[in-house]
């Protein structure tokens, strides 16, 4: 069904609704079709040039859809400093297309002057909170706006870790003032590889700082033990029991911004839209029982 949508920029903040992806292989269709749907993520690195076909293109989507800007670089868990010119660009970046929702990892990806491939996770304890939370103040002083805060996907712990992931996301949206990003994925990836429960992870989770959700496929494998072990792939549909678990969010928080991730891989635009109409009908069933809930201020 296509929406309908005026020309110019809308200024609105991102909506309760799904959203998905902005895939360079889906943009002119999308133009063409305008397809009914709540907003698109884009990837900040992809975007640092200063101009030709892609930022012609995010124009036109910019014109007629909400932004949701999601940043994977700037290593906000790393103890060195910020990389400063990347932050400005990121800056630049908000200012030029003033999404409604703007994020970023808890995670290091940087070593001296190198970027790594992957988001590596951290030790849960006082001196990386404190530079956790240093970091985001940086941000969000330099981007002039709140920041969202995504939980990892992990695949280790860290045995000099003093506290929960959960305390210290809580700890971190406290002491920022950042709101959080709720990656339900990432939740169950991290439950199924280190045997805790998922349910009671989001239970004590602080969701009243949940702004935006995001959903995603996952390889299944197993570890050298024959355990099982989940990657965070985002190359397939988003799985039932990541759904189970996102109805049980939603029934806590209610209707909340949500992204279909599907990065590698990528399908159909299609089977992509199917994707985000799922998600928004399972939102909508959920919403539709769950009892009061109050997001922070």
């Amino acid at each position: 069904m296509a929406a309908n949508l005026s020309p110019s920029r809308v200024a609105a903040p991102v909506p309760e609704r799904a959203g998905v992806g902005l895939k360079p292989e889906h943009v002119d269709r999308i133009i063409a079709e305008r397809p009914d749907l709540g907003f698109f993520e884009i990837h900040a690195e992809n975007y640092m040039g200063a101009g030709g076909p892609p930022h012609r293109a995010l124009e036109a989507i910019r014109a007629a859809y909400p932004l949701s800007l999601h940043g994977v670089g700037l290593s906000i868990g790393s103890p060195a400093p910020l990389d400063r010119a990347h932050l400005a660009r990121l800056a630049a970046l908000n200012a030029r297309y003033e999404p409604g929702l703007f994020s970023e990892h808890l995670a290091w990806s940087t070593h001296d002057s190198g970027y790594l491939s992957d988001l590596l996770p951290l030790p849960y304890t006082k001196e990386t909170l404190a530079t956790v939370v240093d970091h985001i103040d940086q941000v969000q002083e330099a981007v002039g706006r709140q920041m969202l805060l995504e939980n990892p996907s992990t695949y280790l712990v860290f045995s000099e870790s003093t506290m929960s992931e959960v305390d210290f996301i809580g700890e971190v949206a406290g002491r920022s003032g950042c709101a959080l990003l709720l990656d339900v994925s990432n939740v169950l990836v991290s439950a199924t590889n280190h045997g805790f429960d998922p349910i009671v992870y989001l239970d004590a989770f602080p969701l009243r700082h949940v702004r935006e959700i995001h959903l995603a496929g996952f390889t299944e494998s197993s570890d050298d033990a024959g355990r099982p072990l989940l990657i965070d792939a985002h190359d397939s549909p988003v799985r039932d029991r990541v759904l189970d678990l996102y109805r049980h969010v939603i029934g806590r928080i209610g209707p909340t911004p949500t992204l279909i991730e599907w990065d590698n891989d990528v399908p159909e635009w299609p089977i992509l839209y199917a994707e985000a109409v799922r998600a928004e009908a399972t939102m909508t069933a959920a919403a539709s029982g769950r009892g009061e809930f109050r997001h922070a201020s």
